[in-house]
């Protein structure tokens, strides 16, 4: 090797702020807490950008699953729901959680799963008879998962007679589907609590028993007409409508939204930014482009908007019709397009260090 090489080569050793693919920090499923096995997945390794916290994906229960980013910005509300979520359940610091499906894990975050000070543990396969062997060694307080999967392993424990062998007092989290109905008898011959959870992957859990778990939730009037309203979260629709009713949810007569009773909303609102408080429409027009590829949602942003505005005004406009515009005006009712906003500033300003990527050094 010529002299010039090995000097080169020298150097290049000696680079410590350009990593070798050893060097690369690495964020496995154990670093995100769903170290846990399911049927419908593969676990694949990929480049992940540091400005978001992590990667997750839709549960493609209406459309194709893809791919979600949750930015750094957002962990502090999750982290908030997650203290509400517990709070409500008075499920204090210490107590075990087993996750049957570990995807879920994600829409809490880890993050506010360790603040809460919950223990929580994945099945070693994917299955009923790994859920109920679970249950009956590790003793759980809590049991997060769908509820017809819940139920059908319930409805095992009985006909296996393991039913004294099973955890005392035990508190169903159901997500991920609409509650099944059927499951809240057999739940009751074992004297358990069941709870319903709605969210999502892109923006958390935003409902539990039919009352919201976040101060930036709204519910307008949806396509579907009467008692339909459809869910949006700080400013941008959930594409989901929901029956409101006095009457109450079935798990607290007090909540309104029957997250069991949801259709898909059609056509979808268009959200339209008229109003910020950034001083330029730059970081508004990235916003929108971001939202749309980690989030998977369309927002537009008016040819006039007004920038340096005290708060943010976005509009909800029918895809079809003629119908009015609605207004959601911030800041509390947008708090989570404006931690947005906030994370694609924080984006911006951030070094890229990455001689290969820059392509000019």
């Amino acid at each position: 090797m010529s002299d010039d090489l090995k000097a080169l080569e020298d150097a290049l050793s000696l680079q410590g702020a350009v990593p070798t693919l050893a060097e690369m920090p690495r964020r496995t499923l154990a670093h995100k807490g769903i170290a846990g096995p399911t049927a419908a997945h593969v676990i694949e390794e990929v480049h992940t950008p540091f400005n978001l916290a992590y990667l997750t994906f839709t549960t493609g229960s209406s459309a194709f699953q893809t791919i979600v980013g949750v930015t750094h910005a957002e962990l502090e509300n999750r982290n908030a729901v997650a203290r509400e979520i517990f709070g409500r359940l008075q499920i204090p610091a210490g107590e075990r959680m087993l996750v049957t499906y570990p995807p879920l894990v994600n829409v809490f975050s880890k993050q506010a799963l360790e603040g809460c000070g919950l223990v929580w543990s994945h099945l070693e396969r994917s299955s009923r008879d790994a859920l109920l062997l679970a249950a009956c060694r590790e003793q759980p307080r809590l049991i997060l998962g769908e509820s017809s999967f819940l139920r059908a392993t319930l409805e095992q424990a009985l006909r296996l007679d393991l039913k004294p062998r099973m955890p005392q007092g035990c508190v169903l989290l159901c997500a991920g589907t609409p509650l099944d109905a059927e499951l809240l008898p057999v739940a009751e011959a074992f004297g358990y609590a069941v709870h319903d959870l709605y969210g999502c992957q892109e923006f958390g859990w935003l409902v539990l028993d039919g009352r919201p778990l976040r101060a930036d939730i709204s519910l307008v009037p949806s396509p579907l007409g009467d008692p339909w309203r459809e869910l949006v979260v700080g400013g941008l629709p959930m594409g989901d409508s929901f029956v409101v009713s006095d009457a109450g949810h079935v798990c607290d007569r007090a909540g309104r939204i029957i997250t069991y009773r949801r259709a898909r909303t059609y056509p979808e609102y268009e959200v339209i930014v008229t109003h910020t408080p950034a001083t330029a429409a730059e970081v508004i027009e990235k916003t929108a482009r971001t939202i749309l590829r980690i989030k998977s949602r369309v927002v537009k942003v008016a040819q006039g908007l007004t920038v340096g505005a005290g708060a943010t005004r976005l509009e909800l406009v029918p895809a079809l019709g003629r119908a009015a515009p609605i207004v959601i005006e911030g800041p509390e009712a947008t708090v989570l397009f404006d931690t947005l906003v906030t994370a694609q500033r924080d984006m911006a300003q951030s070094a890229k260090t990455d001689p290969a990527w820059i392509k000019r050094r």
